[in-house]
C-alpha cells in the first residue's frame, strides 16, 4: 500500500482546509457537504455524539457559532492507498488544548468524513 501518495495527499488536505475554514466560519452548508451524506457516518463530539449525517447537520444548524474561533497547533494528514486518509490537529480555544480526528473516504462525489472526533483536553 502507498502511504502519501502525492495527488491523494494533495486532494485531501484541500478537503480537510476547506473543513477547518467552515468550522472557524460556521459554514453549514460546506460542513454538512464533507461529511458522507449516510446513516454510518458518526461524530463523537467534544459533549455529543452523533450518529447518521442527518443527526450530524441537525446538531450544525442548531449550536452557537460563537465559540468556534480556535488556533491550530499541530495537524497530521496521512493517505492509505488512493481512497482512504485520517486527518488529525490540535488546537487551543478559549485557553483549552484540543484534538480532531477524521477519517476521509473519497467517493465518487469527492472526500468525505465517515468518521470524526473532537474532545479537549484538561490541561
Amino acid at each position: 500500500m502507498e502511504i502519501n501518495n502525492p495527488q491523494a495527499l494533495a486532494e485531501v488536505s484541500e478537503a480537510f482546509q476547506r473543513y477547518q475554514d467552515a468550522i472557524v466560519s460556521n459554514d453549514v452548508a460546506v460542513l454538512n457537504e464533507l461529511f458522507w451524506d449516510d446513516p454510518l457516518t458518526l461524530r463523537y463530539g467534544a459533549g455529543e455524539n452523533l450518529y447518521g449525517h442527518a443527526a450530524i447537520a441537525g446538531y450544525r444548524s442548531a449550536r452557537d457559532p460563537a465559540t468556534l474561533a480556535r488556533e491550530e497547533t499541530k495537524r497530521v494528514v496521512t493517505t492509505y492507498g488512493r481512497d482512504y486518509a485520517t486527518t488529525n490537529i490540535e488546537f487551543t480555544r478559549h485557553g483549552k488544548h484540543g484534538r480532531q480526528s477524521q477519517a476521509w473516504v473519497k467517493m465518487p462525489q469527492g472526500w468525505r468524513i465517515v468518521a470524526a472526533h473532537v474532545s479537549m483536553m484538561n490541561q
